[in-house]
């Protein structure tokens, strides 16, 4: 079977929600568009916030642990949606929905998160938009994950995990399990856009949740190295060429 483009991600708020795509178009040296352009920082985050942000807005990327992060709340992995008409609309399996306009309505995104949060973590204080994409390395990549890898993860656990739980970036279909491992280093063509493979992605506890109830369901860094001898699922890209990525592009290393 010829590899393909089977899914594209966009996670417009980091951590919380998610989005599918048919089609999106990368630049060089750039992330994913709209991916992790928002992000809710912590109390503890704003102290660090403070000495990198201009205009009340942090002007540089900063580290995850400044922001709600799935490993933290496993309730967090529950929330979907994403972008309707111009608005975010998210919910969870038990605390209902919200819609609201980010640039002027994060209070009540803040309000909406805090029952989802550990009360002795340090408390969600406001949404930021970011002047980098608020993803996890400083580097700009993208996630590409294999669904055969999936199956085959799931078929040895008896369990299903389906795709949002790794939220990552572009899904292919069509590779045998676990041969993106073996792209390190080279360069991968999807459609018109060429990438070049970085990094192993490294799981951590965020990914032990079930995203339809929000409840942890496996220790998935475990279960990873018990039956892989790594805890990775995925790889991170840079893209070298840009253009438009559409659902079924051709793939091809």
């Amino acid at each position: 079977m010829t590899a393909h483009l089977a899914l594209i991600r966009r996670h417009p708020i980091k951590s919380v929600g998610g989005e599918g795509l048919d089609e999106v178009t990368l630049q060089a040296a750039r992330r994913l568009p709209g991916d992790r352009e928002w992000a809710v920082l912590t109390e503890a985050g704003e102290r660090h916030a403070l000495s990198h942000q201009t205009d009340g807005q942090p002007d540089r990327w900063l580290p995850k642990s400044c922001f709600l992060r799935g490993v933290v709340s496993a309730d967090l992995q529950a929330v979907t949606g994403g972008w309707s008409e111009g608005r975010l609309t998210l919910s969870h399996p038990r605390h209902g929905s919200l819609d609201l306009d980010p640039a002027t309505e994060g209070a009540r995104l803040i309000d909406w998160l805090r029952p989802l949060w550990p009360q002795g973590a340090p408390a969600p204080s406001r949404l930021v938009r970011g002047a980098a994409i608020w993803t996890d390395q400083k580097w700009p990549w993208i996630s590409i994950l294999s669904l055969a890898s999936l199956r085959d993860l799931e078929s040895r656990t008896g369990q299903s995990f389906g795709t949002h739980r790794w939220r990552g970036n572009l899904w292919v279909e069509g590779w045998a399990p676990f041969a993106e491992r073996d792209l390190i280093g080279q360069s991968l063509r999807i459609g018109a856009v060429e990438f070049r493979i970085a990094a192993h992605v490294g799981r951590c506890d965020a990914t032990s949740a079930n995203t339809d109830t929000g409840q942890p369901d496996i220790d998935m860094v475990a279960t990873l190295d018990r039956l892989y001898g790594h805890t990775d699922f995925g790889v991170f890209a840079e893209v070298v060429t840009g253009g438009p990525l559409r659902l079924q592009d051709q793939v091809s290393a």
